[in-house]
């Protein structure tokens, strides 16, 4: 095992209560157990919070560089969506139309 160094950390009596427990559970053999485990955690978490913070900055960046706030209608919004949605639908019928009717045997009599 690497060197270690003893090291004295004040701990709030609510965190005391649950390094106690770990050990008192047999989770943990003792104290510097539960708090090297969570030191290991904490090591692995960084990475992904500083990529989260990372990704947050460059949203607000783009954010305030797409330019001022422009106010909206919801109705207007939804008006619009119902449009798109509707001539779609249309489309979507046309062509199984009109492949259904290129698809049948012609007629005979």
């Amino acid at each position: 095992m690497a060197t270690v160094e003893k090291v004295s950390v004040a701990l709030s009596p609510e965190l005391l209560d649950m390094v106690k427990s770990a050990v008192a559970s047999g989770q943990y053999g003792s104290a510097s157990e539960v708090i090297r485990e969570a030191l290991r955690e904490w090591r692995l978490r960084q990475p992904l919070r500083e990529a989260e913070a990372q990704r947050l900055r460059k949203a607000w960046t783009e954010g305030l560089e797409s330019g001022p706030f422009a106010p909206f209608d919801i109705e207007d919004i939804k008006l619009k969506a119902h449009s798109r949605f509707s001539e779609a639908g249309k489309k979507t019928a046309e062509w199984l139309t009109s492949s259904l009717s290129a698809a049948r045997p012609p007629k005979t009599i």
